[in-house]
């Protein structure tokens, strides 16, 4: 099995619907719920959300879920896998962020580094 590291970066998209397989979800589910956690800065239709998906499942990082209460709707889960990748991307993300805040900071500021 690959390590984590071999996904990241995850683009905008496949982060966000990552995060909202926090919980089981449908596609419809996940689209809501991505553009609510985003604060409606990410939106996506169904092809690339079911185009996402399809990826993130040959990969292992998702996996269809069994929900006995409506059979018609495809759910999905995330796999151990996908909750390190997750976790991940989540430590790069904070670190580029913590390397940076003192830069921008800085130019705020309006104060030359040269």
């Amino acid at each position: 099995m690959k390590e984590p590291e071999a996904f990241l970066p995850l683009s905008q998209a496949t982060y966000y619907i990552l995060l909202s397989l926090r919980h089981v979800r449908h596609g419809y589910g996940i689209m809501k719920d991505v553009e609510e956690i985003s604060n409606g800065e990410v939106t996506m239709g169904p092809g690339t959300l079911y185009g996402a998906l399809s990826k993130l499942e040959k990969q292992q990082i998702i996996q269809k879920a069994a929900v006995d209460s409506d059979a018609r709707r495809k759910y999905y889960s995330l796999t151990d896998l996908g909750k390190d990748v997750l976790q991940k991307e989540y430590l790069r993300l904070e670190s580029l962020v913590n390397n940076a805040s003192g830069i921008i900071s800085e130019l705020e500021g309006g104060e030359s580094g040269y």
